[in-house]
């Protein structure tokens, strides 16, 4: 939804006022519009709060806090070389990666700040549009889409932290105007209960009352998007303390509502896997709804510094996946050149905050042939950005090959480009000799107003991809492992499809990619969603909710898996949110490890 600063900073505004003395003070200076809680009273006030509810949104997607805490530390990703030395206070992402972080880690904090403002707002909406004069319609589709973002925004806390408040003051799920400092977590087994009901039936009346196809060009909330949360919801509750016999079955209704009636929702899988985060393809039919932003506009992607690192809404993303291609050497022993010395908008600031494991790039994707999601997930040429030394602009300058054997044999040919070899990259191969790695393409933004900006693309939420794949896995947990494997090779054969293959090409690909029922496990599942969905702000949540992040993590990730423990499934409740509760006995609200 391309929203309107003017709503978004009024019903903000609005907010502050109600929470914040500080605020109150700088409003009382500069007296330009009085709000009360009546605002939200009126059909103005409550398309207002729904604006602030999508730009909230930002804060979860895109930004570096947001990136480290669903990707940092997992089977995918480790921390690269910026944390590692500590460069640019970095240390919130190397506690994250090697497990010991405690309650003062920064990153945490990203949701623990951020979501529960929006969740009251939300709740204000619920509250007080019913008594509302307006149309019908459009107040179910208001409430719809606050009751949509209140589910979401819950189960960003509840992935992360275990069960959270539900009661912020005022009772479970109603708006709070005044200032509190309690903080009603205990008892957690039966908060957590809660939780998970409060988003099933948020996002089930979603479901209903949202219209059935976003717009064409906006990431306006529809049904489907709606579903795939709730079958997400299902699927974790399953795994959880609080599970339901039904949920799995659940899961599985709801994703396949849609997946069998795509035209009615306006959603369908795109040919070409690479298509699907390509820019300038952003409102593709595949994608049910991402945070919007528009490229290249600071100013209504609210980015007040977009060179900045992190604590804003910009899309860090862009930049923290990034290797240091700058410093990459013509290929003689003697030369001085680097011809991507000059960044680019669409390369990037290499501001090398994640890098790859050795598992993602040689088991996860080890079929780089006839599965085309590596190509079309990650960077691996590089072209000159300046002139000098034998280069001009636009010509080759880095190769990172497939294989070993592939790079030994292309650098065996005398020619200007760099050719490097996976056991030279850094981490994979276990040294420094080159600092570069496949770097994730996704969200690359060649719009950016300069090459060290954050990007300002939207970032996919919700794709249709993956209703596939919780459908495959909702099926696999009920028995139905025949389904399951019908799903999962809907998605593995479009990742057979390259452009300009032959019609038989295609096909001896297509049967390469296809899996039987003795393939399918929960893990191959597992993996089959990174080859999806890699670096989607999604893997650290894949694994703490189904139970396997810390197996998966002693397997495939070195950094990790000395020092991660059971507990490391949550992280700490905040330092500073124990600080602020009028409660001696704080250490209770805690998290068992911290």
């Amino acid at each position: 939804m391309k929203i309107s600063n003017k709503l978004y900073f009024a019903s903000v505004a609005l907010f502050l006022v109600l929470i914040s003395s500080g605020c109150n003070k700088k409003l009382q200076e500069h007296p330009y519009t009085v709000f009360t809680v009546d605002y939200f009273k009126s059909p103005t006030g409550l398309q207002s709060a729904v604006n602030a509810l999508y730009s909230g949104m930002r804060f979860n997607y895109g930004p570096e806090g947001a990136v480290g805490i669903t990707c940092d530390g997992t089977d995918e990703w480790t921390y690269a070389d910026q944390p590692r030395t500590g460069a640019g206070g970095t240390a919130d992402y190397l506690t994250l990666g090697n497990y010991t972080l405690d309650a003062s880690n920064g990153a945490i904090l990203t949701p623990w700040n951020r979501n529960y403002s929006n969740i009251n707002l939300a709740n204000a909406v619920v509250d007080f549009a019913p008594n509302v004069n307006m149309d019908t319609t459009l107040r179910n589709t208001i409430v719809a889409q606050a009751r949509f973002f209140r589910g979401l925004y819950y189960l960003l806390l509840v992935e992360q932290f275990g069960a959270v408040p539900l009661d912020l003051g005022s009772g479970d799920l109603h708006f709070n105007s005044k200032p509190y400092q309690g903080f009603n977590r205990l008892p957690t087994s039966d908060l957590l209960v809660k939780n998970y009901q409060a988003m099933i039936n948020d996002f089930t009346y979603a479901t209903q009352y949202l219209p059935d196809q976003r717009p064409a060009n906006a990431f306006v909330l529809s049904k489907a998007a709606a579903y795939l949360m709730l079958a997400r919801t299902y699927i974790f509750r399953g795994y959880s303390a609080a599970k339901q016999s039904s949920d799995f079955q659940n899961a599985y209704n709801a994703a396949m509502e849609v997946i069998n009636n795509q035209a009615k929702y306006g959603t369908s899988l795109l040919q070409n896997f690479a298509d699907v985060n390509k820019q300038g393809n952003e409102y593709n039919p595949e994608i049910l709804y991402s945070v919007e932003r528009i490229p290249g506009d600071n100013n209504d992607n609210e980015v007040g510094n977009p060179s900045g690192i992190g604590g804003g809404k910009g899309v860090d993303a862009s930049n923290d996946f990034t290797p240091d291609y700058t410093t990459v050497k013509a290929p003689t022993a003697s030369s001085s050149t680097s011809p991507c010395a000059t960044r680019t908008q669409l390369y990037g600031r290499p501001i090398r905050r994640f890098c790859p494991t050795a598992w993602l790039y040689n088991i996860a994707f080890a079929d780089k042939y006839n599965d085309s999601r590596y190509d079309g997930s990650f960077r691996t040429v590089w072209l000159a950005s300046q002139s000098g030394g034998g280069f001009n602009v636009g010509d080759t300058a880095i190769v990172l090959a497939y294989t070993n054997a592939m790079a030994d044999s292309m650098n065996a040919i005398p020619k200007s480009y760099r050719v490097i070899a996976p056991r030279e990259f850094y981490i994979i191969g276990g040294t420094t000799i080159q600092n570069i790695y496949p770097s994730l393409s996704k969200y690359e933004d060649g719009k950016k107003q300069q090459a060290n900006d954050q990007g300002g693309r939207p970032f996919p939420v919700a794709k249709l991809s993956e209703m596939y794949l919780l459908a495959a896995e909702a099926a696999f947990q009920i028995g139905n492992v025949n389904q399951a494997v019908t799903l999962l090779n809907v998605i593995r054969e479009r990742a057979a499809y390259r452009p300009g293959l032959s019609a038989s090409d295609l096909a001896t690909r297509v049967a390469a990619m296809d899996i039987d029922a003795s393939q399918v496990t929960l893990d191959f599942i597992l993996d089959e969603r990174t080859r999806e969905l890699c670096g989607e702000s999604l893997r650290w949540p894949d694994l703490a909710m189904r139970g396997k992040l810390i197996e998966r993590v002693k397997l495939y990730n070195p950094d990790g898996a000395a020092k991660i423990q059971p507990f490391h499934s949550l992280r700490p409740i905040p330092q500073s949110q124990l600080n602020a509760t009028a409660d001696n006995n704080r250490a209770q609200y805690q998290n068992p490890g911290y």
